[in-house]
């Protein structure tokens, strides 16, 4: 079969935007689960939301669903709006498994931090503050690997929390309610599953790897 330069310079757009092959697969799923989830309305709010009350009574599935379920098509497309765009940035940074962790453990900070330090906090739902947690993450692989853009990416990452911290407001949300707390829990828990256990980061093109990982060995 002949390839043409059309075919080839599209099969490199979609790599260069982390969507070829299983990456685009992976994207699709996580985009489709959001607004599947989305369409669920009310009653999936009211069935998976992060609600202390609920959590109280053993309904800890919403510890996971909370960061999938949103208040709105607008928040759902915003938040599918900002999934795409940190693929596209940061997807191929580490291992699928080790994007897992990081996940998973921005999922954990962000549970952990509302339960016990925000008790005031009764009901939460969306995956900004994990979507935090991937930036932060993304971003440290950059820095780690000597890119200028990764410290300015940390950089605007702490002012835009800080904002978030001193208005109660988000820059992108517009009047859709926000619990600032919750993002800088997602920033802090993918930021700390971003380097322990210390994973190797994709070195650029020509580089050489930062870590003393021996040739052969596999990434977290």
């Amino acid at each position: 079969m002949k390839v043409t330069s059309s075919d080839s310079l599209s099969q490199s757009w979609f790599r260069s935007a982390n969507c070829d092959d299983r990456y685009g697969a992976a994207l699709l799923a996580a985009v489709l689960l959001l607004l599947g989830l989305g369409a669920t309305g009310e009653w999936g709010r009211q069935m998976l939301d992060y609600d202390r009350g609920a959590l109280a009574s053993y309904q800890w599935w919403r510890l996971v669903s909370a960061h999938l379920v949103h208040l709105s098509w607008e928040h759902v497309l915003l938040n599918c709006g900002g999934l795409v765009l940190l693929w596209a940035l940061f997807a191929r940074e580490y291992s699928p498994r080790r994007w897992l962790w990081i996940i998973a453990a921005a999922m954990l900070a962000i549970d952990g931090g509302l339960w016990f330090l925000r008790p005031s906090v009764d009901w939460y739902l969306g995956a900004s503050g994990v979507l935090h947690g991937v930036l932060a993450a993304g971003a440290y692989a950059l820095y780690r690997r000597g890119e200028t853009m990764g410290a300015v990416l940390l950089l605007l990452l702490v002012v835009k929390l800080v904002y978030e911290q001193q208005s109660g407001g988000s820059l992108f949300a517009g009047d859709l309610p926000l619990v600032p707390d919750a993002h800088v829990l997602g920033a802090l828990g993918g930021l700390i599953a971003a380097f322990l256990p210390r994973a190797r980061v994709q070195p650029a093109s020509g580089a050489k790897s930062l870590t003393s990982e021996p040739p052969g060995t596999k990434p977290l």
